[in-house]
């Protein structure tokens, strides 16, 4: 409780591309005294006509936002509105992915602005955003999508669908062999089962739109699990997990509970029981159009009330993403390139060591131990001088690259790509056969952070992520050879975005080359065009 002559934090209005008019109030409650912010927000993303109220209240554990419900006296928000569908709708009318990536991300965990959210969240605490809005996600994803995808789709047990439950302090899991059909999958649902829908980007093109735009936020993978939980039941174990955590509630309920931290940062998940893990810190009930943040190494659980299902995306990134993870490419490169290059590290080790070293020898106070420990500690300062960091991180870029999904491309970006190219059969015979690329031609990278230019010693490659699958890790990582002579025109194109250039631009030494490179790169869907060919 703040007392009356302390100042009272507010959050900046969320900045969706729309004008936001502040109206303060004050207003009384339980005799402390709080500000109440109202916000009309006229949005141009498709979040309709709205009045947000924010309250907040803040501990070094936990930040709460409320949002206040929509005026009924406006206009009505209607059932079928596809929230989330008009949004990636106007974002893909958005030039520059980085910026598309920033404004979803902030409509995620809105009203938060992203830039206090990673000063004072991230990595640190968790935070519950209560809206008071059911329809806020809606369109992400629905229970009748994932029955859609059980009748449609090729979705096995253990590798798709995880068929879990949590009773009397036991973590089962039932999955069967084979595919999940339907008729199997709900008997077990209707016997008190969860569900968990493994890699639901795979089947949902919304929910791969989404995660493929966030990934360019994060610089990491962004990947996803869907959790149905029948009502009165918990499918998991309180636990904790490797990887930054946005709880997105779709449908119903769930009672969520976070503990404290008993390894920040963790590098696993690990399952608990209810005697290891005390109170909570964080004691919430999620409804449709709240989030729920934590960072890796808080403890959670969550079970459904006795009245309603749930249905829940989580959100994750940040998995082995951390100092310790590039260090791990750094280390073991930067050792091999020192014994090359430094006699130091090839000098042998002292005759008696093993006299003197060792656990066994750990309490003994010898002079020899000291000396022993000072040149390990001279050895590692040395190594400093031939770590590879600009190498190693473009091993970590190469991983991502990788992980990451491919892109879903706008119409615009399709009519104007190899994807969108109008070679096709007709009357008999094959039509418009060949890139038509001239020196006039305009491109420019698809995304951001589409490709990166890689040394793999004797070589360059540029390794992209336009034709990665949609399921993990599915095809090998992509990437195409470029002649040394080639790499300062592909930086160029790297550097130039968003901008479109011409292709007589791009530093080549010969028209030939400008002209090749260009095809080669459209060819592999790396690059589209200003204007369909």
């Amino acid at each position: 409780k703040k007392k009356k002559k302390d100042k009272v934090k507010v959050a900046a209005a969320p900045k969706l591309g729309t004008q936001m008019k502040a109206e303060k109030k004050k207003v009384k409650k339980n005799k402390s005294e709080k500000y109440l912010y109202f916000f009309t927000n006229k949005s141009t993303i498709g979040l309709g006509l709205i009045r947000i109220g924010v309250v907040i209240s803040s501990d070094h554990l936990m930040t709460k936002y409320i949002f206040l419900p929509y005026d009924k006296s406006e206009k009505p928000v209607e059932e079928d509105a596809g929230y989330v569908h008009d949004l990636l709708a106007n974002l893909a009318g958005i030039n520059n992915s980085r910026e598309r990536a920033s404004k979803l991300f902030q409509w995620l965990i809105d009203p938060i602005p992203a830039k206090t959210f990673f000063r004072d969240t991230w990595e640190k605490k968790p935070i519950f955003v209560q809206r008071k809005n059911p329809h806020y996600y809606k369109g992400l994803f629905s229970t009748a999508e994932f029955d859609r995808i059980l009748r449609e789709d090729d979705v096995q047990f253990g590798v798709n669908l995880d068929v879990t439950s949590y009773t009397h302090g036991k973590r089962e899991t039932h999955n069967p062999p084979g595919r999940a059909l339907p008729f199997t999958v709900w008997d077990f649902y209707e016997s008190g089962c969860s569900l968990r829908l493994l890699n639901p980007q795979a089947f949902s093109s919304t929910v791969w739109n989404v995660l493929s735009i966030l990934q360019e936020q994060f610089g990491s993978m962004a990947g996803a699990n869907i959790y149905l939980t029948p009502a009165r039941t918990q499918g998991f174990a309180p636990h904790y997990d490797d990887i930054e955590a946005f709880v997105v509630q779709l449908e119903g309920k769930k009672h969520w509970r976070v503990y404290k931290v008993l390894l920040g940062l963790s590098l696993d998940s690990t399952n608990f029981s209810q005697a290891d893990i005390g109170k909570p810190i964080l004691d919430v009930v999620l409804e449709a159009g709240d989030l729920l943040y934590f960072p890796r190494g808080f403890i959670h659980q969550g079970n459904c009330l006795p009245d309603v299902h749930s249905l829940h995306i989580t959100i994750s990134s940040y998995q082995k993403n951390s100092w310790g993870d590039l260090l791990q490419k750094v280390v073991p490169a930067a050792l091999e390139i020192a014994m090359e290059e430094d006699v130091e590290f090839r000098r042998g080790l002292p005759l008696d060591y093993l006299t003197y070293m060792g656990v066994q020898n750990s309490d003994m106070d010898d002079p020899r131990r000291v000396k022993f420990f000072s040149q390990i500690e001279s050895l590692m300062k040395r190594l400093f001088n031939y770590a590879p960091v600009d190498a190693s991180v473009d091993q970590k870029a190469r991983d991502f690259l990788h992980d990451c999904l491919p892109p879903v491309l706008t119409p615009e970006e399709l009519a104007s790509s190899v994807r969108g190219a109008p070679t096709r059969w007709e009357d008999g015979r094959v039509k418009d056969v060949g890139v038509h690329i001239t020196t006039q031609t305009q491109v420019r990278i698809l995304r951001a952070g589409c490709a990166r230019l890689c040394s793999d010693g004797d070589t360059v490659h540029l390794y992209y992520t336009t034709n990665n699958s949609r399921v993990y890790h599915k095809e090998e990582l992509q990437s195409c050879e470029i002649k040394p002579e080639l790499t300062d025109a592909v930086e160029f194109l790297i550097h130039s975005y968003p901008h479109f250039v011409k292709v007589e631009s791009l530093p080549c030494d010969s028209v030939q080359d400008r002209i090749a490179l260009a095809e080669l790169l459209f060819e592999n869907g790396i690059i589209h065009t200003a204007e369909a060919l």
